[in-house]
């Protein structure tokens, strides 16, 4: 079963109805964001999804923090891969955070990727959006 399904959060007819019918195809406005406003008018394509998620985003540098993650591998000089992996390595721990829906909806939204993120599954979902964004750059 999905986690992340067609009706996630949507927890009565009222509420799928008017997602599915009014919302779903609409775009999303997001004021509220960690990219570089730069970055995005340049159009500038990310190598990883390090890059994506991790470079500018205090709320997810926080949580590692709050697991004791070294600085090194949040703002620190680790490599991409390690960085992300110390990411996965918190996710299971942000359940009850927003942090944790959030991860698992762009992965499933951007990237068709339908797994839980975790140390075990943080090396494949890292190549995985790596190729990805690889492909549409």
């Amino acid at each position: 079963m999905s986690f992340i399904g067609e009706d996630f959060l949507l927890f009565n007819d009222p509420a799928r109805e008017l997602y599915h019918d009014v919302a779903a195809g609409l775009p999303i406005i997001d004021y509220h964001n960690h990219l570089s406003p730069e970055q995005i008018s340049r159009n500038q394509q990310l190598p990883d999804v390090t890059a994506a998620w991790l470079a500018g985003d205090h709320y997810k540098w926080r949580a590692m923090r709050a697991q004791g993650i070294d600085e090194f591998y949040i703002t620190g000089g680790a490599a991409a891969f390690e960085k992300f992996q110390k990411w996965g390595e918190t996710v299971p721990y942000t359940l009850r955070n927003p942090l944790y829906h959030w991860t698992h909806l762009e992965l499933k939204r951007y990237f068709q990727i339908d797994v839980l993120l975790n140390a075990e599954s943080a090396a494949k979902i890292y190549n995985e959006t790596t190729a990805r964004l690889q492909d549409a750059a």
